[in-house]
């Protein structure tokens, strides 16, 4: 029976200071580590908080769509990076000149020097054919999943441990490689290990590759693309010395 009583309730109030700047601080120092992993080995309990983390993720319909496959052998690691290898290739192939330079010098080699590989999967089948929330829009189960790869992310960054996500892949050929089976639709491919230092912009901004658009430019006000007076804020918060 569907109902929620007065027990099944908790407070909903702001965090203390402290703990809600601890939230930004992993927002906004969240990295994408592409080669700087050490190789140390996570410990299984780390392994488990940051899955747990992900697992908190909210769901369409809480069909929780998600499994995650650990690959800690090198030999499998080895396969995997195979296939990122011809992939990387294929998309090098696509460009010339200078981008196609500034884009080899990209370091790229997270699926060998991390100790520890995931791939997050979503199962398009999982809740049966109905699924609370996802009748008019069947993809939400993918935008979970998502959400899943962020907590992860998150928890991670707070536990001091680096995330890259490799998505220069033919996810046919890697889902052969790892025998994930139809109706399962790979999400992210993760490299996950202790990382002495980050970037503090990131990475590809810092090396000239995109700069961060200004938040002005994304916030419209009831219709595209009408100012918004948040921007006014936002605006007088710029400013300020």
């Amino acid at each position: 029976m569907l109902g929620a009583t007065h027990r099944d309730m908790t407070v909903a109030g702001p965090f203390s200071d402290s703990e809600r700047d601890a939230v930004y601080r992993a927002i906004h120092t969240r990295r994408d580590v592409r080669n700087e992993f050490l190789p140390d080995a996570l410990d299984a309990d780390l392994i488990l908080r940051l899955l747990a983390a992900a697992h908190a993720a909210p769901s369409v319909g809480l069909s929780q769509p998600w499994n995650f496959i650990l690959i800690e052998q090198e030999a499998n690691r080895r396969a995997v990076h195979a296939l990122f290898e011809a992939a990387n290739n294929e998309a090098a192939d696509r460009l010339e000149g200078d981008v196609k330079r500034r884009y080899r010098a990209l370091k790229l080699e997270g699926i060998l020097k991390a100790p520890l590989n995931i791939c997050i999967t979503c199962d398009r089948k999982r809740g049966g054919e109905f699924v609370l929330g996802r009748t008019h829009h069947p993809d939400m189960d993918l935008y979970s999943t998502v959400c899943a790869v962020q907590n992860f992310w998150l928890a991670a960054r707070a536990e001091g441990v680096g995330v890259g996500w490799v998505s220069i892949f033919d996810h046919r050929r890697l889902a052969d490689l790892l025998g994930i089976p139809d109706g399962v639709e790979i999400v992210a491919y993760l490299c996950v290990g202790r990382v002495a230092e980050l970037y503090r912009k990131p990475e590809l901004e810092s090396k000239g590759w995109r700069d961060r658009m200004p938040l002005d430019r994304l916030i419209f006000s009831e219709r595209w693309p009408e100012e918004s007076h948040v921007l006014r804020l936002y605006r007088e918060i710029s400013v300020k010395p």
